[in-house]
């Protein structure tokens, strides 16, 4: 049985006592990040005050240690998504994954005949990347229309692929939208052309259940902090044969075989060969434990859990015509807001003088707002540790209104 309570106290940010503005903290902006549970805190600390050292650079204990630490996590997360384990290679977060793409696949491959498909709802880790490999390579950027909901469909898809696409680089859920593409079936148009998927899983893998061998997406990229895992951690996921033939973004230590004077290099095998330097190492102990956090709750039980709290919302702001709703068939946690008359940073900062944290702005998804005909919206979004009494209070301040100005004078 879920229980959302006995899960939130697990949670020093939820435990804590913590205020905004004088009032207790409640969160909604979980799509840009998420709080911590004390067993991954507890995980990093083991790190820093029992286990620092470094990995693959020492034949001691301690480095043996951290070598296992390392791999145990990397099963961990393969399990988690249903890869195999030489298939996960550890980033700094979905940013850097969807870079490691690009200049590692699309750089190498990419030439001015080949088009990269994105669409016009893409966050800009998976947008500036592709901007830039069309620069150095001529390739072009085309993009796949959204639906009059803004939805990425099948059938927009197939009007504007071609045997001139290489690649096509899109969200499993939109960052501002929170609609679900259609991954498996778009995979199947997709390597009909004899293109690549580029998946970009921010947003999904923390929220709904993964499995990469049956969506065949060719290489997914998420972020550690928004699944309970530290900041500057991440993974990208690679099919091994393209893991194989793709360049390194990063050179360095940790990532070669041997080298020479004469400049003759040669790599380790993947996912080593794109690992250089010493990496994150207590992120990745943090991440392996967020993992199996995760697991232990169930996948099927927070999609189910964050979705029983959108049409809870959705039920309650219904009547509230001030209120405008932008994806109310998104099923997930993400519902995108603005109130009339009101620009949605002051809305935001009005919120937080309630103590509600949410999002604002354009939310990195700055093609999004042709789409939407606004300047600026109000992101809210759900995790595992929301509670209806959050959603309650939301929904009371949204309809009590109130004098914007009093966020700013008060």
């Amino acid at each position: 049985m879920y229980d959302v309570y006995e899960i939130r106290k697990q949670f020093p940010m939820l435990t804590n006592n913590i205020k905004m503005q004088g009032h207790p903290l409640v969160f909604l902006d979980n799509a840009s990040t998420t709080f911590k549970p004390k067993c991954v805190i507890d995980k990093i600390n083991q790190y820093y005050n029992f286990e620092t050292s470094n990995s693959h650079r020492g034949d001691y204990d301690l480095c043996y240690n951290m070598d296992v630490e390392v791999e145990n996590a990397r099963r961990i997360i393969a399990n988690f998504i249903n890869a195999n384990e030489n298939e996960i290679v550890f980033t700094s977060g979905t940013s850097m994954s969807i870079n490691l793409i690009a200049y590692g696949y699309g750089l190498k491959y990419l030439t001015k005949d080949d088009e990269v498909l994105i669409s016009e709802a893409e966050h800009a880790s998976n947008v500036l990347p592709w901007f830039r490999i069309s620069e150095l390579t001529g390739c072009k950027i085309n993009y796949i229309p959204l639906d009059k909901d803004g939805r990425l469909t099948l059938e927009n898809l197939k009007k504007v692929i071609s045997k001139k696409t290489k690649v096509v680089s899109i969200a499993h859920i939109g960052n501002v939208l929170g609609y679900i593409a259609p991954i498996k079936e778009i995979s199947k148009v997709v390597h009909s052309y004899g293109a690549l998927l580029a998946v970009d899983g921010a947003q999904s893998v923390p929220h709904i259940p993964t499995d990469v061998k049956d969506l065949d997406c060719d290489f997914l990229s998420f972020s550690g902090h928004k699944m309970c895992g530290p900041t500057g951690i991440g993974v990208l996921y690679g099919k091994y044969h393209l893991l194989d033939i793709m360049d390194p973004f990063l050179t360095g230590g940790g990532m070669n075989a041997k080298f020479d004077m004469c400049g003759n290099v040669k790599y380790l095998n993947p996912p080593s060969k794109f690992e250089a330097g010493t990496e994150h190492l207590a992120g990745i102990m943090g991440l392996g434990e967020a993992v199996k956090f995760l697991s232990n709750i169930g996948m099927e039980n927070i999609a189910k859990h964050e979705e029983e709290l959108r049409k809870y919302f959705l039920e309650k702001i219904k009547d509230v015509d001030d209120v405008i709703i932008y994806n109310k068939g998104a099923g997930t946690g993400i519902i995108t807001f603005n109130v009339k008359g009101v620009f949605a940073q002051d809305e935001a900062t009005f919120l937080n003088s309630k103590g509600i944290a949410v999002r604002s702005g354009q939310h990195c998804a700055k093609i999004l707002i042709d789409f939407l005909h606004e300047v600026a919206t109000v992101r809210m979004s759900t995790y595992l540790y929301t509670t209806k009494e959050d959603i309650d209070y939301l929904c009371d301040i949204l309809k009590k209104k109130g004098d914007i100005l009093d966020a700013y004078f008060n």
